[in-house]
């Protein structure tokens, strides 16, 4: 497979280098020079297993949130293993439920990369394991689901532990569940949606590994999704200027605080709450301070395979 990869390289019209192997795991080298978080869930904190070493240049340690050692399985993609995520007490509003990332009132200062940023990204492989979306814990009906499943954001600097600054999820668009790439430009100002067209789970099929990307662009107001590497044809969901983009300064840049976290497969990473549980795994994890062009994302899909 590598080989073939490497043959598709020598083709990259952009003058990008050829898939390596980095210090951090299998990235490309246009992309590792903004990679500010890689996760491959094989590399605890040595003398915590509970927490996942960043490999990225930020350094930033991922707390696995309630299973700890235990959500390291054995199925991965880019690596022998990969983190698992999962409701635990569908009927109780506890604080049981598996999920990851960190959080801090004051900012995380590790992740400063995304301080009045113009550009992020999201990459990473996801498998459904469970029922998606999970019956909502926090109330008594037994048939109410929640209405997203969470993937992996970066916070705000003023975030409560669910809001965020940039998302890869699954949330209600018009009454239907669709995966979206989320954003804020303004920490407590309105968000910009882009959905998906395609009907989610024929893009995220139980017991499937796919391989999903979300690139942010707070300059221009645009956003991307991809999925195995290809373009998703989609829409943005609200109308008007809700990152406020109109009129100077220039160029438009996201609020210029710490995020105040990451959140992965739920929400609350400090642990207070349950909110938007995601049965299934996931592997290969980056977060990038710029938008990924989309021949990168290709490669990158195809090189970690």
């Amino acid at each position: 497979m590598r080989a073939a990869v490497l043959g598709v390289t020598a083709a990259f019209v952009l003058g990008l280098a050829a898939p390596a192997q980095a210090a951090f795991g299998p990235v490309l080298p246009s992309l590792s020079r903004n990679l500010v978080s890689y996760y491959d869930f094989e590399h605890p904190v040595r003398g915590n297993r509970v927490l996942e070493q960043d490999r990225g240049r930020s350094g930033t340690p991922l707390h696995l949130i309630n299973g700890g050692a235990d959500m390291r399985v054995r199925d991965g993609v880019s690596s022998r293993t990969s983190l698992q995520l999962k409701q635990i007490n569908p009927e109780t509003a506890g604080n049981d439920d598996w999920k990851a990332g960190l959080y801090s009132e004051t900012g995380v200062p590790t992740l400063r990369a995304f301080n009045g940023a113009r550009e992020a990204s999201i990459l990473g492989w996801v498998k459904m394991t469970g029922q998606n979306p999970a019956p909502n814990s926090a109330t008594a009906d037994p048939s109410d689901l929640y209405n997203a499943i969470g993937l992996a954001g970066v916070l705000t600097g003023d975030s409560n532990g669910h809001a965020v600054r940039a998302l890869l999820e699954l949330i209600q668009v018009d009454g239907e569940l669709k995966l979206v790439a989320l954003a804020r430009r303004l920490d407590g100002g309105a968000s910009q949606t882009f959905a998906a067209a395609e009907d989610w789970q024929k893009l995220l099929p139980q017991n499937e590994w796919v391989h999903l990307a979300a690139t942010f662009d707070f300059d221009t107001g645009t956003m991307a999704l991809y999925r195995n590497g290809k373009p998703l044809a989609g829409r943005s969901v609200t109308a008007g200027d809700p990152w406020q983009l109109e009129g100077e300064p220039e160029p438009d840049l996201a609020t210029a605080t710490d995020p105040r976290g990451y959140k992965i497969g739920g929400s609350y990473p400090q642990n207070t709450r349950e909110g938007n549980a995601c049965n299934c795994r996931m592997d290969g994890l980056m977060f990038l301070d710029r938008a990924a062009h989309p021949r990168e994302v290709e490669l990158q899909y195809r090189w970690m395979r």
